[in-house]
């Protein structure tokens, strides 16, 4: 099993991210592809689970693929789709399976997705769903009863979103997950580093929790506006959408946009999460035009 990502928190690395979607079928061949180009620059790969209420594979079986190709996943589980008996046997199954981090999600709404008459369970949303992790690694399930067969060791981390426009709603809920036991945040998209900045020094500081800053790869001036109208809490400068709608190469200049964030984001906190929907080959250019050397692979623990 691979302990690459929670080694580098420990060490207080300058942390990366990048995520991956499992694929709408039973073909693994273009995820593992774009996950074997992130081997050596990422410290972990995120594998989404049901992302915008979408049907894709199992977030846990496409993490177990990948762990086969010796590429450190951090499968996302999410509220949505499982009630506390479901959420638990796959956690247990996902340990067993050699899984070991975890980011724990309420889940997108239904109606976001592909199936939008199916039905919703949300007994729990991510801080219950983050102490129900805490206990099972102590030994007990949901009712405190004990594991006969052992307990779990999962590294739960939880998102944040720093440009959140309730303050205090969001330091309550921040407050919340790391009493619930999260290890790490990562965070929605920032195109607001001022904000991140306020945050990282007004309610993360002194945690002692790594922040990974959400970095996202906009492809053109149509992708900006398309998010500033249906992401919520989002705003794209509109600076930015003029430098790529002037741009001669469209997504060279994304790119270019992204490494700027990750050089801002390096001067506010200790990682980034790089998200580049179904462009995934692009983030090393990335991270090279931004300066970030690779990861020596030599450092890997793998058991």
């Amino acid at each position: 099993m691979i302990n690459r990502f929670r080694q580098a928190v420990q060490n207080k690395e300058f942390l990366i991210t990048a995520e991956v979607t499992p694929p709408k079928g039973s073909n693994p061949a273009r995820m593992v592809e774009m996950a074997q180009k992130l081997k050596g620059r990422v410290h972990g790969v995120n594998v989404t689970d049901g992302s915008r209420a979408v049907l894709r594979m199992s977030s846990i079986a496409a993490s177990a693929l990948l762990l086969q190709y010796g590429i450190e996943p951090i499968c996302q589980i999410a509220c949505r789709d499982r009630n506390v008996i479901g959420l638990q046997a796959d956690l247990m199954g996902a340990y067993a399976l050699g899984l070991r981090n975890v980011l724990a999600l309420t889940g997108d709404p239904v109606n976001a997705g592909d199936h939008k008459k199916a039905k919703a369970v949300f007994e729990l949303e991510s801080v219950r769903l983050l102490k129900m992790i805490n206990n099972l690694n102590r030994g007990v399930d949901f009712n405190y009863q004990s594991l006969p067969d052992d307990s779990l060791d999962l590294f739960a981390g939880a998102a944040v979103d720093p440009q959140c426009p309730s303050w205090s709603g969001l330091q309550r809920r921040f407050e919340h997950k790391l009493a619930a036991g999260a290890q790490f945040f990562q965070s929605q998209l920032i195109t607001d580093f001022e904000q991140l900045d306020k945050f990282m020094h007004k309610i993360a500081a002194g945690t002692g929790k790594p922040i990974l800053a959400g970095i996202f790869l906009l492809k053109s001036a149509k992708n900006a506006n398309f998010i500033n109208r249906n992401v919520p809490g989002v705003k794209i400068p509109e600076t930015i959408i003029q430098r790529l709608a002037n741009a001669n190469d469209v997504l060279q200049e994304g790119v270019k946009i992204a490494a700027e964030q990750v050089q801002l984001a390096k001067e506010l906190c200790q990682g980034v999460h790089v998200m580049a929907v179904k462009r995934e080959d692009l983030i090393p250019k990335i991270l090279n035009l931004a300066g970030v050397s690779p990861i020596s692979l030599e450092q890997a623990i793998i058991n």
